[in-house]
């Protein structure tokens, strides 16, 4: 069992984030019927590797779900904080029940929990770290030394995930789609649109790694660019990543030369494009 880093989150709420269940837990765990469960408005993980949840599927029906999930009520049902692989693949085994312990926490604790829990089983992209941070600078008022002590990394490393939303839309993709690392999208932060596509595909085909992608981001930066252009793509970035938090969700704004353009909203799961329809009714 891999160890669970103290992140000030308590001995209890840590215990319920570790990759196999202590005696504790399963005492505090109840079955609760999987209907009444609504999925996490704050789980920063946007893509479910179908292969992962197909394997997951087949241990549960085999052996049953062994590390409860973590829930908190919510109306006449309860919330999902952790765990969301394993409620998914319960479903897909025809579970009526799961085992879960439920907690009262409030809504930057369960934004909190759902990040640790992703990115201490490295499930979370550099992309989907960053917006999460984002969000809770954003929406909850911390500040990125407030959100690393939360969390249980570096200011630094807040500061460098949360720069790369100000890259393009199609290298985030690529990020999201770990076409690229970290390390190796953080040197085209502040490069022109096209001149940070150019390198993100040469890194792309030619395996550049992060040094080579520095060096190489150090040239381009000397190359002319037009000033106009960088302007609106800045726009254009701010208001992605805007709609972005707004939503929850990934946004692209394509802009065309005439005025007109598209906005595309992408989700992963029926009731991520519930959650958008219901805040454009209302």
């Amino acid at each position: 069992m891999a160890a669970v880093k103290n992140r000030g989150l308590g001995r209890g709420l840590n215990a319920l984030l570790a990759d196999a269940p202590s005696a504790d837990v399963l005492k505090q765990a109840a079955q609760v019927p999987i209907s009444r469960i609504i999925p996490n408005s704050y789980q920063p993980r946007t893509h479910f590797s179908d292969h992962e949840l197909d394997s997951l599927t087949e241990s549960i029906r085999k052996e049953g779900v062994l590390m409860p999930i973590l829930l908190r009520p919510k109306g006449d049902g309860y919330e999902l904080i952790a765990g969301e692989r394993r409620w998914r693949a319960s479903q897909a085994a025809g579970l009526k029940d799961i085992p879960a312990v439920v907690r009262d926490v409030d809504d930057l604790q369960a934004l909190e929990l759902a990040i640790i829990e992703n990115e201490q089983r490295d499930d979370l992209t550099a992309i989907e770290s960053a917006r999460a941070y984002r969000r809770m600078i954003d929406e909850f008022g911390c500040t990125q030394q407030q959100v690393a002590e939360k969390i249980g990394v570096s200011r630094v490393q807040v500061s460098n995930l949360i720069r790369l939303l100000l890259l393009p839309p199609v290298i985030k993709e690529m990020i999201e789609n770990k076409q690229l690392n970290m390390g190796q999208a953080r040197p085209l932060v502040g490069l022109p649109s096209h001149v940070a596509e150019r390198l993100a595909r040469l890194c792309i085909a030619k395996g550049l790694s992060a040094r080579q992608m520095e060096s190489e981001a150090k040239k381009a930066a000397k190359e002319p660019a037009s000033k106009d252009k960088d302007e609106v793509d800045a726009d254009v970035a701010a208001l992605q990543d805007e709609l972005t938090r707004k939503l929850g969700l990934p946004v692209a704004v394509m802009c065309k030369k005439n005025g007109s353009g598209e906005l595309r909203i992408s989700y992963t799961r029926p009731a991520e494009l519930d959650g958008v329809l219901k805040r454009l009714r209302y």
